[in-house]
């Protein structure tokens, strides 16, 4: 009995002594797994980070936009990319996802090593590229001397990123090599607004294009305050950050001073562009939606009257709409090159919404929404018009074929939309 107990002890105890260096074996080996991943992962990461210092301004005039699933040469990040701050925030780390990565070495190969430049701004240069797959792109590049320009490339990236809209700048991409730091947008053929009410390369532009143009501005803003989680205050709406494509269509561009709507007096310093800024804004220092719709009705003046703030425009409206009462007679203030040619009861309309917009008292302010809902009408019966006066001109040509066969002709005229011009430099920023 007890050998037999003796036995049975050893046994239990060789047992017992295998089956703990077997959990300890096991236990090192996930350990070493888990450890090997994490290396690999770190990695990973370090090859699509962004290190970026903190600090900030500025905004580009005339370069580009994007549009979504053009191929281009450029590196995706599955999980998107990760960017930092240096100095006492360096571990603060936010994710942007969707955004693409392209390389140094292709955007100076497609831009002939930076010699394409189209604008200049505050941000830095800005370069006409052509990509090797065909697609046309324009580059946007934080001068190395920039103390302000960083933290609005942070601003962008992050914001444009989950933001898309068609009347908005989509970004293609961003590059940081080599101490640089840029963002991609495919390439607006007709530039900027300002380029075309301020430039003598250009027609002028018709009020049914300045309409049109108008309501696509509203329509990028309405989506910006009303659809954007959470809403975001664009902060610099004006003619030189309104860019145009090949069909004229406007996108608000340039989201470097954009932020979340703050309501908090004192919490931030002023930005933006002097003549575009509401006064409540520069009293209070707290910006919200209503500090855009004051800039949109600075821009909707603008479109009417084409000058700019620098040129004493809203020293002009206020003398007018003491005539006019805010309400009719707003002629007085019309475009020369117009040269006549617009619906006076649209002109009325759209600068009695400007006027509300630049209301003192921002809450008696049209929402963006308000305005979309009072801009759409003037287009759609724009639209009907036309497309009755199409109608009535086919009948015409009709019956001009009966009666020719009878020796008989009638003249047909042609109507023809004719476009406006302007010139002046972009206000300065603050």
């Amino acid at each position: 009995m007890k050998g037999i107990s003796w036995g049975l002890i050893i046994g239990i105890s060789i047992g017992v002594i295998i089956g703990v260096l077997l959990a300890i074996s096991a236990l090192f080996c996930i350990r070493y797994r888990r450890k090997h991943s994490q290396i690999g992962n770190s990695s990973s990461r370090r090859a699509a980070t962004i290190p970026i210092r903190a600090n900030g301004v500025d905004s580009c005039t005339i370069l580009s936009d994007s549009t979504i699933g053009q191929e281009s040469p450029k590196t995706s990040e599955e999980n998107g990319i990760s960017l930092w701050l240096e100095g006492p925030k360096r571990k603060n780390v936010v994710s942007a996802s969707g955004i693409l990565k392209y390389s140094y070495k292709d955007l100076q190969k497609a831009t002939y090593n930076f010699t394409t430049e189209i604008g200049q701004g505050a941000f830095g240069p800005v370069y006409k590229a052509q990509m090797y797959t065909g697609e046309t792109v324009a580059v946007k590049v934080l001068a190395t001397n920039s103390k302000q320009g960083e933290k609005e490339f942070l601003t962008e990236v992050l914001l444009l990123g989950r933001l898309h809209h068609r009347n908005l700048v989509n970004l293609v991409g961003y590059c940081a090599e080599k101490g640089q730091h840029m963002l991609i947008y495919v390439y607006m053929s007709n530039g900027s607004l300002a380029s075309h009410l301020y430039s003598e390369k250009h027609e002028p532009l018709s009020w049914d294009l300045r309409v049109c143009i108008a309501l696509d501005v509203a329509r990028g803003l309405e989506y910006l305050h009303d659809g954007a989680v959470p809403p975001i205050v664009h902060r610099d709406i004006k003619s030189s950050n309104i860019l145009l494509d090949h069909s004229m269509r406007a996108r608000v561009a340039d989201f470097g001073l954009s932020r979340e709507e703050m309501v908090n007096p004192h919490a931030s310093n002023i930005r933006g562009t002097f003549g575009y800024l509401d006064p409540e804004y520069v009293s209070s220092r707290a910006f919200t939606k209503k500090s855009d719709v004051y800039s949109y009705g600075v821009l909707l003046f603008e479109l009417i009257a084409g000058r700019n703030p620098q040129q004493g425009l809203m020293e002009y409206v206020e003398l007018a709409a003491m005539n006019t009462e805010g309400r009719a007679g707003w002629e007085e203030i019309v475009d020369s090159r117009f040269d006549g040619k617009f619906d006076v009861q649209e002109l009325n309309d759209v600068a009695a919404l400007a006027y509300k917009c630049v209301n003192s008292v921002s809450r008696k302010r049209p929402s963006m929404r308000d305005i979309v809902q009072a801009l759409s009408p003037i287009l759609k019966l724009k639209h009907s018009r036309k497309h009755h006066k199409g109608a009535l001109s086919a009948t015409t040509e009709e019956i001009s074929i009966d009666v020719d066969q009878s020796g008989m002709q009638i003249p047909i005229t042609e109507l023809r939309r004719e476009e406006p011009m302007d010139s002046i430099t972009d206000p300065p920023e603050v």
